[in-house]
């Protein structure tokens, strides 16, 4: 893949801009690839150059790429004051539930929509989806959708008053845990240890929640990269971003083998579904 600077405004050109309108709402999404269908939902403030360059990396290993704008400037370096105003609004947007426990933001539905659509477009067994941040647990809630198949929550970050909620009802928990049994599916998840936004309390009641079809990987600190942007630097401050920001890409790294992690997640779950479990009789 190309090497792009990651401290400038990455224009995505070469990603297709298409305005998708799923449920009367109407969204820029970024597309990219070829393969089956993986939706990349960025983290706070946006679709900085850090999440463009993963949603690179999945195309790059083979699967088409819908990455949806969902709040911030798309291609934007994140910025402390920029970042913190675009937080603040989603904040009160109706669209999220920041600081709601049992209980999935209303975005998710048109989420769900887009895996559908994504799906329809691209065939093969199913969908994936990953989401960061802000949408960690929106690819929990798109379990609801029978198309997705491969859920990846990374440092999911609400509800944000919360440390051991969750951001789905215990309804809608249920039926994902039914259907990750029926389906022989499993919900891949990473935080860093000491993330302040992400706790060892989210991932208990996760696996309270799931059992052990959700895996957590829990990350040292010291696997962080420390150079990172300006949002970063001054509202974050723990290591958080596993996959983006915090990613070392150097062999060997864990930021890096986790990265692989989740490729290879897509690719057994995309090309090589598992087989459903008999039912009991």
């Amino acid at each position: 893949m190309k090497q792009r600077k990651l401290d400038v405004d990455d224009d995505l050109g070469d990603f297709a801009s298409r305005s998708i309108t799923l449920d009367d709402v109407t969204k820029t999404v970024h597309v990219m690839g070829s393969g089956p269908a993986v939706v990349v939902m960025t983290e706070m403030p946006g679709i900085s150059p850090h999440v463009a360059r993963f949603a690179r990396w999945v195309a790059e290993a083979g699967f088409t790429v819908y990455m949806p704008s969902l709040f911030g400037r798309d291609g934007a370096v994140p910025d402390a004051d920029e970042g913190a105003a675009i937080f603040q609004r989603a904040c009160v947007s109706a669209e999220f539930r920041a600081f709601t426990s049992n209980q999935s933001s209303p975005v998710t539905g048109w989420l769900r929509a887009l895996a559908r659509l994504a799906h329809r477009e691209c065939g093969g067994p199913g969908v994936g989806a990953i989401g960061m941040c802000w949408t960690g647990n929106f690819a929990l809630s798109m379990m609801l959708e029978p198309a997705v198949l491969a859920p990846v929550l990374s440092q999911p970050s609400l509800p944000l008053n919360d440390p051991a909620g969750i951001e789905i009802s215990p309804e809608e928990t249920r039926v994902v845990r039914r259907r990750l049994e029926q389906e022989n599916l499993t919900v891949l998840a990473y935080r860093f240890a000491g993330d302040k936004y992400c706790r060892a309390q989210r991932f208990a009641a996760y696996t309270e929640a799931l059992g052990s079809r959700f895996v957590g990987r829990v990350l040292p600190d010291s696997a962080a990269n420390p150079e990172v942007p300006s949002f970063f630097a001054r509202h974050v401050a723990t290591p958080h971003s596993v996959v983006t920001v915090h990613l070392i890409d150097e062999a060997g790294q864990p930021t890096l083998e986790a990265r692989d992690e989740i490729l290879a997640f897509f690719a057994q779950r995309l090309r090589n579904p598992a087989p459903k479990r008999a039912e009991a009789g």
